[in-house]
């Protein structure tokens, strides 16, 4: 993710949650997680789909404190862009959709999905039986999925 959209991002919740991703003291007087610590945290979850408790080599957060601010992440990001980003698209926005495509060689198609297959040589042997098909070669699915957001 590029510094700049983070930094939006964390901006964004700041101004809209405040009281959830704002550094607090404890009761010891001693500064808690800062708001880009939550924010990490929560994004590397969601990212890698990494368990909790991995964060705590990295981050220093733990299990419990970092499943607390994925939740609110999740329902901060919801209430913060869900009635601009989730809603359904407006005529305006399906024609601009659809010229797009067509522009480029697809005309009437709001979204694609394509599916290439790579024969992989040179896999570490540490995975060699995750990726076995049954022609007993190493081979990788590579999904894309092009989406309706222009944003």
């Amino acid at each position: 993710m590029r510094r700049e959209l983070f930094l939006r991002i964390q901006g964004d919740l700041l101004a809209s949650h405040g009281d959830i991703f704002k550094q607090k003291r404890d009761a010891l007087g001693l500064l808690g997680f800062s708001p880009e610590q939550k924010l990490t945290s929560a994004l590397r979850m969601l990212a890698y789909g990494s368990c909790a408790d991995s964060n705590d080599e990295y981050i220093r957060m733990g299990e419990t404190t970092t499943l607390n601010y994925l939740q609110q992440f999740c329902q901060a990001i919801i209430e913060t862009y869900g009635p601009f980003y989730l809603r359904k698209p407006t005529a305006e926005d399906l024609k601009l959709i659809l010229s797009l495509h067509s522009a480029k060689g697809f005309p009437g198609r709001l979204g694609s999905l394509d599916v290439m297959h790579w024969q992989w040589k040179n896999c570490p042997t540490a995975w060699a039986g995750q990726y076995k098909s049954g022609e007993f070669f190493i081979s990788l699915f590579l999904f894309l999925f092009y989406t309706n957001i222009l944003f």
